[in-house]
């Protein structure tokens, strides 16, 4: 995949066109409120961006994994915290629901996912982020179902969401994942949590109160959790990726126009050497990041073994959060006092690129897997 077909190639032009005109002109509002706009979240859907990987059947665009990380890419590129929804929505809920749901779960969920309703990935707690198997929540017996209860942070979406994928331990199986609706009866979305960045992105906790979930509506089967989630986050890592690669090429896009308006010491300055270099230094780094990007996306799509694809799509993780986080630096710097207000779009990268480096796996995680994987699990 290091180059795209003509199709993806056509695709990605269609998301980028959406972007500049309906993304762009809201990002400053939709970053102060930290929601995303009400009207933008329908001509997503009909946009066809919320189900990439979808079979036409279900209402989806049937493209492949390509095609969801050059949506994912493009929509950062203008704003990374609408990325991260449609992130979600693809490469953790979508992914998950075509690659582990049973025929009735797709039947039932993706024309859903496809034109009107948003999914959230609740698998974090207080004390299980980077450790997230230490969790507390609980699945446990009654009848032929089982009672949801527990808290659930950090979950990107929740305060937009119709439909979460919840995870919790039950007695004698282990971690098992569940498809809860936003109106089941002890659901509660707490107020959205106040972040730095990727503020469109709607962050908040999920309380579950005895929610009652039915043996159908386990993904993956009970007691098969883990690898429910694992397999989840094997693709949902490239997603980041995806999205930080965006950012830094939203970044660099920001420090580039800059640089042909603004004027000093009688010459605009991207006819200074150091600012050319430093624009010439960012695009290299973010060619480096999309390169890898691609060829993992191709890797992950031809199946390859488990433990290589999740060493691949760490790496690939690691490294563009890396590359998106001195963009935005460096772009900023660029723009100069400018960069350093909300008048313009860099400070806004420089705030969203940081989450890159936490969710989906710290930078530090990240290391220790690759590493292990390189060692022989010696690190």
């Amino acid at each position: 995949m290091s180059a795209l077909t003509p199709e993806d190639e056509a695709w990605r032009d269609h998301v980028a066109a959406f972007a500049r005109e309906h993304i762009a002109p809201l990002s400053a509002g939709m970053d102060r409120a930290a929601r995303l706009d009400p009207g933008l979240r329908q001509r997503l859907f009909d946009a066809g961006l919320m189900a990439v990987e979808a079979p036409t059947r279900y209402g989806g665009q049937g493209g492949g994994l390509s095609r969801v990380m050059v949506t994912i890419e493009e929509i950062s590129r203008v704003d990374p915290g609408v990325a991260v929804g449609v992130d979600v929505q693809n490469a953790l809920i979508v992914a998950t629901l075509l690659r582990q749901g049973s025929g009735d779960q797709k039947r039932r969920y993706l024309p859903l996912l496809a034109t009107r309703q948003i999914g959230a990935f609740a698998l974090s707690e207080e004390n299980a982020g980077s450790d997230a198997f230490a969790g507390t929540s609980t699945a446990t017996a009654k009848g032929d179902g089982y009672l949801l209860n527990g808290r659930k942070r950090w979950t990107s979406n929740a305060a937009e969401a119709d439909l979460f994928l919840v995870f919790a331990r039950t007695e004698g199986h282990g971690w098992s994942a569940f498809l809860v609706e936003r109106d089941a009866p002890g659901v509660r979305i707490e107020p959205r949590t106040e972040q730095l960045g990727v503020r469109a992105a709607s962050t908040a906790d999920v309380l579950l109160e005895d929610v009652e979930v039915r043996p159908q509506q386990c993904v993956g089967g009970v007691g098969n959790g883990e690898g429910v989630a694992i397999a989840a986050l094997d693709i949902g890592r490239i997603g980041i990726a995806a999205q930080q690669v965006g950012l830094a090429q939203g970044a660099l896009d920001e420090a580039v126009a800059y640089s042909r308006r603004r004027e000093q010491f009688g010459k605009r300055i991207s006819g200074f050497q150091a600012v050319q270099f430093t624009l010439a230094d960012i695009a290299t780094e973010i060619a480096a990041a999309r390169a890898l990007l691609y060829e993992v996306t191709r890797v992950v799509e031809a199946g390859t073994d488990l433990a290589e694809r999740l060493r691949q799509s760490a790496m690939a993780k690691y490294f563009a959060s890396q590359v998106a986080e001195r963009a935005a630096s460096r772009a900023l710097e660029v723009l100069g006092g400018n960069g350093y207000t909300r008048e313009y779009a860099a400070e806004r990268f420089y705030r969203d690129a940081k989450a890159g480096k936490i969710y989906e796996g710290t930078s530090n995680v990240l290391l220790h897997g690759i590493a292990g994987a390189l060692l022989g699990g010696t690190s």
